[in-house]
Order: structure tokens, then C-alpha cells, then sequence
């Protein structure tokens, strides 16, 4: 069929869901507290602070993390009535402000970010009876080919910056970053950044915390943050300098085994150690796997004996302890939905600071994207027809399926008797869903 096309005076868009997203951040305090932050190069800005913030937010929640993609939406007036904008600010508007900012917005969008978890999450799922999770993580952004300050040689073998972030709770709200030159060791600042992310997540929670990491961080300065927190914790040991035969056999001693197929033994236990500056014993749970004859049936000549312990201060059984730490692997899918699903890799600006507050605010519209996700998802007090149209039940909505379903949806823009509408396809299978999250996030001012 051959269309006929021509241009309409209707107002359409095609980005509905930044409708959630202004909802999100109008209950939020953070245009009062970032416009009395004085940047001494922008004493009386004609843009203010807080609207220079959401442009950004706005961009990021729909996957355009480039100054230059601000340019698209200077005309577009449901952009800035959502955001809040009394104008579009530039591409360079937005390039000079944060280049000014200098860490001065830092602390207020972190605390903003968490009060905003805590008011609007559904649930802050635990990982083990009343446990919630609280994961850190390095992961390596891939910045090569580019001169961005900051950038150097990762343990991935690519240039780039290294971040370390925290995630909270099964359902992964980012609670906690750090921007790290690529080059830098992911223990450097570690303790520090441990003590700041649990004080955020005690603000969302009050439910007991468990903190997980990997071996990279294993150091008695961060127990010696959980202890003085009061926090439970799981570390994946380093045994860089620990033999496995000392291992197997201590695991031949003190471990439970289990055959699982002929050729495989497993070993796991636990045994407690003395460490420097703690005063009682540690407990280390171990798992210790010796094959003798490899998946395919072909015997080795050698065993391969493979050992992974891991320090924590839960009483649980150590079969119990391993598949807890193995669940820490999840945080490696929220590191793929920053990276691959909002497309922030690749940090924009050439200046260090910079690029740390994009990422920070990256943090705050991953947070947004996350909760509208989880909210589309309640099913408690929600009719039939109000319910995601999915075709089996998930527990959390990946970052690109909200940006799809939520977020890139087409509206007619409707002004009369002094009002806004936006008007939905009559088949539009997610109307009712967003309709109900829209009432849920706008409800909360009324």
C-alpha cells in the first residue's frame, strides 16, 4: 500500500514516559537545594541549577547521554514542561555548568537519590531471611581511542575508567558510585566509599544488611568497616598466596564432601581464624572441588583441584554461604544495563570531574527507570486489566524493556480549558499500566 504523508498541526510525542520521570524527581528537593549551591563563574544563572540537572536526567532516562543530543529538544515543549524547564538549556549551557560544578552537587543528588528509593521502591527485597544485599563492585568502562582525562589501562585490557558501584537490594536500586581512573586498584579508596554506601542504604532500610564482594577486596580495613557499622558481610577471599593442597587438606578434614558424578568430589566447611586488630575469630567458609575424570569422562592425569573460600560473619551452612555469594553475580547484569541499555560507557566529556557527575546523575535516571520498571510490576491491590501485559512473571524489569514499553511511548498532546492531556492509542497494550504508575508517582503531590 502507498501512503499518502503530510505534516499535521497536532502536537504528538513520542517520549511520554518523561511524564514518570518529572513526576519522580517533582517530589524530590532537589531543585531548592542544587539552586542554592553558588558556583562562583554563574552567580545569577539564567538557567538554574536544578533545570540544567534534569535536562540531563531527562536525556539519560531516554538512553542520550551526549550534550549534543540536547540539541533535538530545544523546540520540544513536552521535553520542558515535564522537566520542569522554563527553556531548553544548550549543548554548551550544559558542558559549562558541569564543568563549574566541581563535586558541588554531589552529596545532594546522592541523598535526594536515596530519599527517593526509599519513598517510591515497592519492596527493597532481601537476598537471605531479612538480609537485603548490598553489592559493590568495580566494573571497566571501555573509553579507548579517546584522550579523556583520567582514562589509562584496565585489568580488562582496554583503556577506559573503572568505577566502583553499589546496588542495593535484589531488585538492584544503584545506591553509590565512584568515577576511578582505569589504572586505579579497586581497593584504593575502598573503605571510605564502604562506610559512605552503607550510610545511604541505612537511610532507604532499616532492615539488616548484608555486604558482598569479591576478592579484589579483600582487606581487613573493610571488615573493619562492617564491624564498626554493625553490618553483616560476605568476602570472597584471595588466595593468591595460600597453596590449594593446604586447602584440600583442610578440606579433607573439616569439610562435608558430596560426589556429584563419578570423578567430581566436593568439599565445603568452615574454619575460623585469627586476624590482626579484630578481636574474635573470623569465619571462612570453604568449597573445594578435586576432579579426577573432566564433564566429557576423560580421566586426567593430574586432579584439577579448584578452591574458593569466602569470609563472613553469618552462621548459615556453608552450602548456603557459596550460592549467597554466587547470587552477588547478578550486580554484573546492572553493570550491563548502565553500559549497554542507557548507553553511558562511553562518557561524554573530556574533563575527569565531569564525566563523575554524568555518571552521577546517571545513577539518579537509572534509579527513575528502575522504579517505574518495579511499580509497573506490583500486582497487590491491582485489578486484571491494570496489570503488565507479560507473557510470564518476572521478578525485575530490565532498564531497556522499561525504556521500550514506558518510556518511548506515543501520545497526542492535548491543551484545552486551561489543562493538558495526553492522549493513548486505544490499543495501546500498556496504557493502564502506565496510566496507574502515572497516578501512583503524580499522587504523591498531589
Amino acid at each position: 500500500m502507498k501512503f499518502d504523508i503530510k505534516q499535521g498541526e497536532e502536537f504528538l510525542t513520542s517520549h511520554s514516559g518523561l511524564a514518570l520521570i518529572g513526576a519522580l524527581l517533582h517530589i524530590t528537593k532537589l531543585e531548592d537545594r542544587l539552586n542554592s549551591v553558588f558556583l562562583p563563574k554563574h552567580p545569577r544563572p539564567e538557567i538554574s541549577h536544578s533545570q540544567v540537572v534534569n535536562a540531563i536526567i531527562g536525556l539519560l532516562c531516554l538512553g542520550k547521554p551526549d550534550f549534543a543530543a540536547i540539541e533535538l529538544f530545544r523546540h520540544d515543549w513536552f521535553f520542558s514542561t515535564n522537566l520542569g524547564l522554563s527553556s531548553v538549556p544548550s549543548e554548551g549551557t550544559l558542558r559549562q555548568r558541569l564543568d563549574d560544578a566541581e563535586g558541588r552537587f554531589d552529596a545532594i543528588i546522592k541523598e535526594e537519590t536515596a530519599d527517593m528509593i526509599k519513598r517510591h521502591a515497592p519492596r527493597i527485597s532481601p537476598c537471605h531471611k531479612e538480609h537485603v544485599p548490598l553489592d559493590l563492585d568495580v566494573s571497566p568502562f571501555d573509553n579507548s581511542g579517546s584522550r579523556k582525562e583520567g582514562v589509562s589501562w584496565t585489568y580488562k585490557n582496554s583503556d577506559g575508567y573503572a568505577p566502583m558501584l553499589a546496588y542495593l537490594g535484589e531488585e538492584g536500586y544503584w545506591i553509590n558510585e565512584e568515577l576511578r581512573e582505569g589504572s586505579q586498584h579497586c581497593q584504593k579508596g575502598t573503605p571510605a566509599f564502604l562506610r559512605e554506601t552503607i550510610g545511604y542504604a541505612k537511610r532507604i532500610t532499616s532492615s539488616p544488611l548484608l555486604v558482598r564482594m569479591d576478592s579484589g577486596n579483600d582487606s581487613l580495613d573493610n571488615l573493619k568497616v562492617c564491624l564498626d557499622e554493625k553490618v553483616d558481610w560476605l568476602i570472597k577471599r584471595n588466595l593468591r598466596r595460600e597453596s590449594v593442597e593446604m586447602w584440600l587438606e583442610i578440606a579433607k578434614t573439616r569439610g562435608e564432601i558430596q560426589i556429584p558424578r563419578p570423578g567430581k568430589k566436593i568439599y565445603r566447611g568452615d574454619v575460623y581464624v585469627d586476624r590482626e586488630g579484630v578481636e574474635k575469630p573470623l569465619r571462612q567458609v570453604f568449597e573445594v572441588t578435586v576432579r579426577t575424570i573432566d564433564r566429557r569422562g576423560q580421566a586426567l592425569l593430574i586432579p584439577d583441584i579448584a578452591v574458593e573460600a569466602y569470609e563472613t560473619s553469618l552462621p548459615d551452612a556453608p552450602e548456603t554461604i557459596v550460592k549467597l555469594y554466587h547470587a552477588h553475580g547478578t550486580s554484573e547484569q546492572f553493570h550491563s544495563e548502565i553500559k549497554s541499555d542507557m548507553d553511558l560507557e562511553r562518557l561524554p566529556s573530556g574533563k575527569f570531574a565531569t564525566n563523575a557527575l554524568i555518571l552521577l546523575l546517571g545513577m539518579t535516571a537509572y534509579n527513575c527507570l528502575r522504579l517505574c520498571g518495579q511499580e509497573s510490576l506490583r500486582e497487590k491491590g491491582v485489578s486484571e486489566e491494570e496489570r503488565a501485559p507479560l507473557r510470564k512473571n518476572v521478578f525485575r524489569r530490565r532498564l531497556r524493556s522499561v525504556m521500550q514499553d514506558l518510556m518511548y511511548m506515543a501520545s497526542r498532546v492535548i491543551s484545552h480549558a486551561r489543562r493538558l492531556r495526553l492522549s493513548f492509542s486505544r490499543w495501546n497494550p500498556w496504557y493502564r499500566v502506565w496510566k496507574r504508575v502515572y497516578e501512583r508517582f503524580a499522587g504523591a503531590y498531589g
